[in-house]
């Protein structure tokens, strides 16, 4: 058996349940894939050897991916929580969810309040395979998977995935961590972001993180080429840009960070500085 056949073998068995099942895909394991790589950063078992090839050439000329994907995914943690802790918000939608890495989003957030309830939406074959790990919430909350892309917000917002699961009369989360970079100007992304705000309710939040070159702008710039090179288009935005998002909306203190100085925990930041991590957060409500 080939790497990548016992890869593939390993993300079985496919998603079943309530919906009609869902037959197996092409998880195209000779091209590498952002969400594969970002696995790999973090650690994780379901990548493949093209997916380790490119990132391996990307830490070669970004050292720090690794710190950045981790205190990324920190982020996710500790705006979840604030969320579910401080706000009230009990509704979520995470866009471009990415391969499950424990705890997830809705772990989270149903460990503060079980009653919460989650909707994942990724259009990546292997997040697919896993969504079966997904939809596992707890017995009062509720948790769903949309098979869909960022660009398409009205089948994820109009899809009954999401209107059986959340009500859009109520507040919801929206979050769009670590996949703006990889939206080119070409496709809109602040019109598309728009377009989800659009339709969530007074009271709704958006969260989302963003690579920035502003720290170390000849290293990211060369991890963008490296991306670019494999045919994942990439682009890298200031603060400015990023905060180009949240026009309109209502930032929550201490507003456009980066990310490990967003309302960091009890372990405090751990002396990285800006440079090794190179990712911008935010949280802002919408009035």
């Amino acid at each position: 058996m080939t790497d990548a056949e016992a890869g593939t073998s390993s993300l079985k068995p496919w998603l079943a349940g309530r919906r009609a099942p869902i037959n197996p895909v092409d998880l195209k394991v000779d091209v590498p894939h952002t969400a594969r790589m970002y696995d790999y950063y973090l650690g994780g078992k379901d990548n493949f050897p093209a997916d380790r090839q490119a990132a391996e050439q990307t830490l070669a000329v970004f050292p720090h991916a690794r710190v950045s994907a981790r205190q990324n995914r920190a982020f996710l943690h500790r705006v979840t929580r604030f969320l579910a802790q401080e706000t009230g918000v009990r509704q979520f939608l995470d866009v471009g969810t990415g391969i499950p890495t424990s705890p997830n989003l809705h772990e989270v957030a149903q460990g503060i309040d079980p009653g919460c309830r989650v909707v994942y939406a990724d259009n990546d074959p292997i997040v697919l395979s896993h969504a079966r790990a997904l939809l596992t919430g707890t017995g009062e909350g509720r948790t769903a998977y949309l098979d869909a892309d960022l660009r398409e917000p009205e089948k994820i917002l109009e899809s009954a995935e999401l209107r059986d699961t959340l009500d859009l009369t109520r507040p919801v989360a929206l979050s769009v961590i670590a996949l703006l970079h990889f939206i080119p100007d070409s496709d809109d992304p602040y019109g598309i972001v728009r377009r989800y705000l659009d339709v969530l309710p007074a009271g709704s939040y958006l969260a989302l993180t963003h690579v920035t070159p502003d720290f170390a702008p000849d290293d990211v710039g060369r991890a963008v080429e490296v991306y670019r090179g494999q045919g994942i288009p990439a682009a890298a935005r200031t603060r400015g840009e990023v905060e180009g998002f949240f026009d309109g909306l209502d930032l929550v203190d201490p507003g456009v960070q980066s990310v490990h100085r967003w309302r960091p925990d009890d372990s405090g930041l751990d002396g990285l500085t800006d440079a090794e991590v190179n990712v911008y957060g935010a949280l802002a409500r919408i009035p």
